[in-house]
């Protein structure tokens, strides 16, 4: 039976110090914004060859228009012929240089004439006001707020037996720590926060709270057969005792989304890399809070407690 509880301090201290490194390079690059949530214009142009510098064309372009222009390298697949790539060059101008019609017009006749982007060639535009991305991320936090609160009231219920408030609230923290781990990734990689990062961040609520809930349900199991065992033994004895259960389940699905990764890193599709890599770290975060965090946390709030009610019980036996 190995001793979580006894060696909490550690595994609470790996959390701090990954949440502080976070923080300092989040104060050293700050936290960019995506075009979805920033507001601003994409353009997606389809180019004759793979050979072309994203960066060196954004420059010249920002140039043309006295703008400032960023480009991203990607790569689509033909819809006609699932067997052919498509190489596109991603620009995007954020919200407080948003192009118009006649300006995107000449951003394509300049990729045209210096960079032999054909006549036919495919191209998306997307404008998004400021007020619409605010709108989006305000709408994305609040759908994470939601299902957080559903889930407090959920775990408070189903396990009321073992202090389900405590335990709810317990949940609640490793959920936080696993998406504030998430979060702090894009600044540590200088990824800008897009749709993905809402999608990941929902996706991680109700993964990891399912890795708490299986350790939530031993405990409950162990309390009755255990009636003398202390809190300490029961959260190491469930722990252990899920703990291959979770490692391999975390295992096989960091290991399909690990593939999708690399093929998208491959063929460089910039959607699912924006997709992937949060929920990579998300999926470790919440395997981790899940056996190290949420059950400690809840042996040390339910000893305070206990602690606590002693001196009252005395008092009143006075």
């Amino acid at each position: 039976m190995i001793d979580f509880v006894g060696k909490r301090k550690y595994f609470f201290g790996l959390s701090i110090i990954l949440i502080v490194i976070g923080f300092i390079f989040l104060f050293i690059n700050g936290l960019e914004l995506d075009i979805q949530f920033q507001g601003g214009t994409l353009l997606k142009v389809e180019m004759p060859d793979e050979n072309f510098d994203a960066d060196e064309i954004a420059a010249t372009v920002g140039n043309e228009l006295n703008k400032a222009v960023t480009g991203q390298k990607m790569r689509t697949f033909n819809p006609e012929n699932a067997e052919e790539a498509i190489d596109m060059l991603m620009l995007k101008v954020s919200s407080k240089d948003t192009l118009t019609d006649d300006e995107i017009k000449d951003v394509i006749n300049i990729l045209r004439e210096k960079y032999n982007v054909k006549q036919d060639a495919q191209n998306q535009v997307q404008s998004v006001q400021p007020f619409i991305g605010r709108e989006m991320l305000k709408d994305g936090l609040l759908a994470a707020i939601i299902s957080s609160v559903a889930i407090v009231i959920y775990v408070w219920w189903r396990y009321r037996t073992i202090s389900g408030l405590s335990a709810a609230v317990m949940g609640l923290v490793a959920l936080f720590h696993d998406v504030l781990v998430m979060f702090l990734m894009y600044p540590v990689f200088r990824i800008p926060v897009n749709e993905s990062f809402i999608a990941a961040m929902l996706t991680i609520l109700g993964y990891s709270i399912n890795d708490t809930i299986i350790v939530y349900d031993r405990i409950r199991e162990n309390r009755k057969l255990y009636r003398k065992a202390s809190l300490a033994e029961l959260v190491n004895m469930s722990t252990t005792q899920t703990l291959s259960r979770s490692i391999n389940t975390t295992i096989t699905t960091v290991i399909s989304v690990l593939c999708v990764f690399i093929f998208a890193s491959i063929n460089n599709i910039q959607s699912l890399i924006d997709f992937t890599l949060p929920l990579l770290v998300g999926l470790v975060s919440g395997s981790y809070s899940s056996i190290f965090i949420a059950s400690p946390l809840w042996e040390m709030w339910q000893t305070y407690r206990a602690k606590k009610a002693v001196p009252g019980k005395a008092a009143k036996a006075r």
